[in-house]
């Protein structure tokens, strides 16, 4: 009966509290495979350009309060990142910015492939190329898109939600935890 119990009041935790794996992201070599914050939608308008955030699916309010909720959660827990590197979307980059985590440097493997704007198969690739070329213990948050960090480590992550892995022997992705600060 106790067991039914505790089972029952885990049941009334939010799971975002459950899902904050922090010590994964203190570890050596962590990498942070983080979706952009709350930008309602799906995809972007026919009259996409990279270059123009007006043609674009931005962040909203709400997508920019969490960034920075995301940011400020991330250094009360003592996170540092060695590189934050970030797609050129608006709203990856805007989400890497308002964090506050340092400075952003934009990746353009980690752009959106999604509905065709990209090569799967060779952003991918180029990701986990330049994940392996970096020094061993070093820790880098990547802001980028659902079909990114899906493509990188099977996973689906919600808006703002981190996936955490560490780079193993053959070259993949292995998660190790999740952090989600809802929107």
């Amino acid at each position: 009966m106790r067991a039914f119990l505790f089972f029952c009041l885990l049941l009334l935790i939010p799971t975002s509290l459950l899902a904050n794996d922090w010590e994964a992201l203190r570890q050596p070599g962590a990498i942070a495979l983080m979706r952009h914050a709350l930008a309602p939608g799906t995809g972007d308008p026919a009259s996409f350009r990279l270059e123009d955030c007006t043609t674009q699916r931005n962040l909203n309010a709400q997508g920019r309060a969490q960034a920075r909720r995301i940011g400020a959660a991330l250094r009360e827990q003592g996170i540092v990142f060695d590189h934050i590197w970030s797609s050129g979307w608006c709203r990856a980059r805007e989400t890497a910015e308002l964090m506050q985590m340092g400075p952003v440097q934009v990746t353009p493997s980690l752009h959106s492939f999604f509905a065709g704007r990209g090569n799967r198969q060779a952003q991918t690739k180029s990701t986990r190329e330049a994940l392996s070329a970096v020094a061993d213990g070093v820790r880098v948050l990547m802001v980028t898109h659902q079909v990114n960090i899906t493509a990188l480590t099977g996973e689906f992550a919600a808006s703002g939600e981190i996936i955490v892995a560490r780079v193993a022997a053959d070259g993949s992705l292995e998660v190790t935890g999740r952090v989600n600060i809802a929107p």
